[in-house]
């Protein structure tokens, strides 16, 4: 307007406002890293953090605003061979280079992580990528479990279908040659009768989940928790303390409640058999605690949202030759189990698309439930 002076941009002005919409540019073109389930961090040469993505974010345990901007070779247990290979990487020595190392984490132990250091298209930048050592151990973990699920799974379909057959001659023939011996006899009969009958039982408790039609519908977990809650209180009344530690912001999803139910049973069943002990001592303790994970990978797919429920119990853990076989058939920890709890939790989860996992220490067992969410 004529006549008012007008407020001059004094060149500091004018180069922090520069610097500015150069650094919100410069981070959008990384906003798509926020998508991956690895760390990623975009640094200068010298080390400072331009960008870091939400998953080095969470393993860090520090804010991204804190670690942008800060030296990310001092993140690590030995920052001189980052600083040494981002030298490399600014002379133009190599594409790409990887090596092992550790990095720290707040309130944490040191991870070991895979790094990879890359340059990007802009001269004095590169791309650190960091692949913890232990995602990919439980990663080639869980491949192992889903493979070995479906051959159980098969294996378990044709050998209940050979069984089925003959077992009903069998006890066809012990009802009609129990009606023709003398009646001294029919104890030895009703033997084979009752055998007979606790196979055919066993069978069926096999072939359940392949028989039964999968009914889909909306589920919200907290109330499969707690009607399984109320059933393990009711056959455990005293004694046993029955924790919840609830996300309650899990949305609903389409699954089959009453295979879900099941499955929560079966693994909180166990755990309360195997705190037998402490039952009678008063000092029990099972946890259900639900949370949401995100960018996760686990049966060799990537979701973006999944739904974690942990079992968890102060029990005296899973005996080490036990630990990777407990998803077996017929496997069980527990004289006069029938060793089909787990194997069936699994397979109703697994009709889910989900996975369940087993941390276990004396003093914490901890059944981890994986189902994606939409």
């Amino acid at each position: 307007m004529a006549g008012v002076p007008q407020a001059a941009t004094t060149p500091e002005k004018y180069t922090n406002l520069v610097s500015k919409i150069t650094s919100v540019q410069s981070k959008s073109r990384f906003q798509a890293f926020d998508l991956l389930a690895t760390l990623v961090a975009v640094v200068q040469t010298d080390g400072m953090v331009v960008f870091a993505n939400a998953a080095l974010e969470v393993a860090l345990g520090i804010s991204r605003r804190t670690i942008e901007g800060s030296c990310l070779p001092d993140c690590f247990t030995e920052p001189h061979v980052l600083h040494n290979a981002l030298m490399g990487a600014g002379s133009n020595e190599f594409a790409a280079l990887r090596y092992d190392a550790w990095l720290n984490r707040l309130g944490q132990d040191p991870m070991p992580v895979h790094v990879v250091v890359a340059q990007t298209d802009t001269p004095g930048e590169a791309i650190i990528e960091l692949l913890p050592l232990e995602q990919q151990a439980r990663q080639d973990r869980e491949e192992r479990l889903m493979d070995q699920a479906q051959a159980n799974k098969e294996l378990i379909r044709n050998l209940a279908h050979e069984i089925k057959n003959p077992l009903g001659g069998i006890r066809g023939a012990a009802q009609l040659l129990q009606m023709d011996i003398d009646k001294s006899l029919t104890e030895y009969t009703q033997v084979i009768i009752h055998e007979a009958d606790r196979l055919q039982a066993l069978v069926d408790r096999l072939l359940a989940p392949h028989r039964r039609p999968h009914l889909v519908g909306d589920v919200n977990i907290h109330e499969v928790c707690e009607r399984v809650r109320s059933l393990i209180l009711a056959e455990f009344p005293k004694g046993l303390l029955f924790s919840r530690d609830y996300d309650v912001s899990i949305p609903d999803f389409r699954g089959d409640r009453e295979q879900l139910i099941q499955a929560v049973i079966n693994i909180a069943h166990n755990a309360a058999q195997a705190l037998g002990d402490k039952i009678a001592a008063g000092d029990a303790h099972i946890i259900f605690k639900t949370r949401i994970a995100r960018q996760v990978t686990f049966g060799k797919q990537r979701y973006r949202l999944a739904l974690e429920l942990h079992v968890i119990d102060n029990g005296p853990g899973v005996p080490d030759f036990l630990k990777d076989r407990i998803f077996y058939p017929l496997i069980s920890g527990r004289v006069g189990g029938s060793g089909l709890g787990l194997t069936l939790a699994q397979t109703f989860v697994q009709q889910h698309h989900g996975l369940i996992e087993c941390d276990s220490v004396p003093g914490r067992t901890n059944f981890k439930l994986l189902i994606p969410l939409p």
